[in-house]
């Protein structure tokens, strides 16, 4: 929970408990969570609550969104902690169609060529298929 605490003052976000719960609950678990998944993992939270933290961390910077095209937006914290989240930051995730579980992928998402006066924000790239443990 140290390490939490750390994440949200570096932010300059107050460590109120309900955020450190949070963001430890995504520390823990090193993959994009969906709301739901979080609220499984936090029953002493609200849905609400959860949300709210979840939204204070991506206007942060501290955590991004990720549509992995299950029609849930996944959550997971930047990895580099230490400045805002930009698009480069930005890597693949893969995600498994038999278990429903997205993984971060050490892949940075291809470079784009765009077109003159075009400024890219925001990348999604996810990969489909079949995790180890459903392959077997």
């Amino acid at each position: 929970m140290k390490q939490a605490a750390e994440i949200l003052d570096h932010a300059g976000i107050p460590a109120t408990p309900n955020r450190i719960i949070v963001v430890d609950a995504l520390l823990r678990t090193g993959q994009p969570m969906a709301l739901a998944d979080l609220e499984d993992m936090l029953p002493t939270m609200e849905r609400s609550g959860i949300f709210r933290v979840l939204t204070l961390l991506a206007d942060h910077h501290v955590a991004h969104t990720i549509n992995d095209g299950t029609r849930s937006l996944k959550y997971e914290l930047c990895p580099a902690h230490g400045h805002r989240h930009t698009a480069a930051d930005h890597h693949v995730h893969f995600h498994c169609t038999a278990c429903g579980r997205t993984y971060c992928l050490d892949s940075p998402v291809p470079v784009v060529p765009l077109p003159d006066g075009f400024r890219a924000t925001a990348a999604n790239y996810v990969v489909e298929g079949t995790c180890a443990s459903c392959t077997d």
